[in-house]
């Protein structure tokens, strides 16, 4: 029997598809593949987002490799694409397990069959609490790492599980913060609080310490290497004083796409615990990479001798309208484009007959939510109506949500697959 994953190739092809030939409608995905179309040549229409094949491949192989070479037990954050088929891609290059934020998202990736999810939030909706339960006793095989940042949050999950009937512990890490951050304990006080709180009921079993430096105030290499250390102290307090007896390992656990170099350097620094420590690093991002905030964030400007990631998305649109001189129209706005973190920038214009050049010069200066303002600068000529302009964009996460099937393009524009994605 085909695996869910398997079975996403046989799902027909309709108009919840942004994009695709309208003639490919009733064939399946899988069979769209197979005739291997030309995104610009092959029927598809505007606008359409492309995804690198080689540039997906070559990232989720350049952080599988750094991981590995730092010591690494790397658990990418499956909610920037939620694509079972890149999260199987992550897991065969060596990927501890796929982390989420919400439970919904472990929803999708259990049901895809990841057999090890890190749910980086505390979890106290007792309908998601008893999912989990029932997901944790049905499989024996199945490991969820949870949150947990306040006595109040144990003992709500405390009264789901145990309404559940609950016969496995759920798995915790107190979740270590910082003043003016995002979740997680502010102090060494209030940890304990909490890790008491966890070793005073039994649905619940306290496994490690984690946290997210990424929303640090201010954050820079110092602070987050200082935030890092506080993390690895606070790990061996709770180790000095029992906490982790009975336990086969540690999970001590950070990271995002912005400072995986200073991670590992400072994870490498941990002070020596009882047991063994899984070093766990749970960036995301990377697997798409971005023509905007992470192009400018990410550590390999500063580790260039480490790797490279390369920007896997472009957005393909027309000019629909050149109402005067200097301006061209595309017929792709905010329901297309990611534009949380700034607006697209133009790569690359195509005329009918495949004709190539650069975007230099073209500006997007404006979206509204069916259309892309297109300003030329002075000297600069205005793409012309009908002509493919593809824009590359900031923020992974945004990107993929916006489009539910993605075709996957070769270098020579020929579409291989097709991404699949569960928002």
């Amino acid at each position: 029997m085909a695996s869910p994953l398997d079975q996403l190739a046989d799902e027909i092809l309709d108009s919840r598809f942004k994009g695709l030939p309208p003639d490919a409608a009733g064939r399946t995905v899988g069979e769209l593949a197979a005739e291997r179309r030309h995104f610009q040549r092959g029927g598809f229409t505007t606008p359409l987002l492309t995804a690198s094949a080689e540039a997906l491949e070559h990232n989720v192989h350049t952080l599988a490799d750094f991981a590995a070479r730092h010591g690494l037990a790397l658990a990418p954050h499956g909610k920037t694409s939620m694509a079972p088929a890149l999260f199987h891609r992550q897991l065969e290059l060596g990927a501890w397990g796929i982390t989420v934020a919400v439970p919904h998202q472990a929803r999708v990736a259990r049901a895809f069959g990841v057999p090890s999810v890190f749910l980086a939030n505390e979890v106290v909706d007792g309908a998601a609490l008893r999912w989990l339960s029932a997901e944790l006793d049905a499989d024996p095989g199945f490991r969820c790492v949870v949150y947990v940042d306040s006595v109040a949050g144990v003992a709500l999950m405390d009264e789901a599980l145990r309404a559940a009937g609950a016969r496995r512990p759920l798995e915790v890490v107190v979740e270590w913060g910082a003043a003016g951050g995002r979740t997680g304990v502010r102090d060494v006080a209030e940890a304990t609080a909490v890790a008491d709180a966890v070793a005073g009921v039994e649905t619940l079993r306290l496994v490690g310490v984690a946290g997210y430096e990424g929303e640090l105030p201010g954050a820079d290499a110092a602070s987050v290497r200082r935030w890092l250390g506080q993390l690895g102290a606070l790990a061996a307090a709770f180790d000095a004083a029992g906490r982790f007896d009975g336990l086969s390992e540690v999970l001590v656990s950070a990271g995002g796409s912005a400072w995986f170099d200073v991670l590992a350097e400072a994870f490498a620094e941990l002070p020596a615990l009882s047991l063994p420590t899984v070093r766990m690093l749970r960036a995301g991002a990377y697997v798409s990479h971005d023509h905007g905030r992470y192009r400018e964030v990410t550590p390999f400007t500063r580790i260039p001798a480490e790797g490279e990631l390369r920007p896997a998305f472009l957005l393909w649109a027309q000019v629909v309208s050149q109402p005067e001189p200097g301006l061209a129209l595309l017929n792709a706005g905010k329901r297309d484009i990611a534009y949380d973190l700034g607006l697209p920038e133009v790569v690359e214009i195509r005329s009918a007959d495949g004709g190539s050049r650069s975007g230099a010069g073209l500006a997007v200066v404006k979206l509204s939510d069916q259309h892309a303002f297109v300003r030329a600068e002075e000297g600069a000529a205005a793409p012309s109506v009908g002509e493919w302009l593809a824009l590359g964009m900031s923020h992974p996460c945004t990107i993929f949500e916006k489009w539910p099937l993605i075709p996957v393009v070769t270098a020579d524009g020929t579409v291989v697959d097709c991404l699949r994605t569960f928002f």
